[in-house]
């Protein structure tokens, strides 16, 4: 049946947060995941969704997600912010990864978006290495502002 490539559904949110925490162990911060299930839930599947996902999944596993949501610049108007993009480990090397690339390349067509935004760790050459094979302009004049409000 091989490697499907679907938007993700509330039934799938189980295991995109075991794979955000599996992301977060990657990037040396498990601690830094705080949002409930719950949470999660609503924020993607309630009233007013604010993320989106598709799932890579294989005989009804999912071994990767990328979630998105919508970003406003007042300079070029609606673009993709590319949240999070996760293949499993054991899954990687098999084109995962660029499946749901292209996939979130594809759906920002259809909705008219200018770009697809992102971040990546400096150190993250893996990711580095991947992105650029998409032709991708990392900028360094920006310095990312955080404030934690909780």
């Amino acid at each position: 049946m091989g490697i499907q490539i679907r938007r993700a559904v509330s039934e799938d949110c189980p295991r995109l947060l075991e794979l955000v925490k599996e992301l977060a162990v990657y990037e040396r911060a498990p601690e830094e995941v705080t949002v409930s299930l719950k949470h999660f839930v609503d924020s993607g599947f309630g009233e007013q969704p604010v993320w989106w996902a598709f799932v890579a999944e294989e005989n009804g596993i999912i071994l990767g997600f990328a979630l998105y949501y919508i970003r406003y610049s007042t300079w070029k108007g609606q673009a993709m912010y590319l949240e999070d993009i996760l293949v499993t480990e054991q899954a990687r090397g098999k084109g995962i990864g660029k499946m749901l690339f292209d996939k979130l390349i594809e759906e920002a067509k259809e909705k008219n978006f200018n770009r697809i935004t992102w971040q990546v760790l400096e150190w993250n050459e893996p990711a580095i290495n991947f992105y650029k094979k998409y032709n991708t302009n990392f900028d360094p004049e920006w310095i990312n502002g955080i404030i934690d409000i909780n």
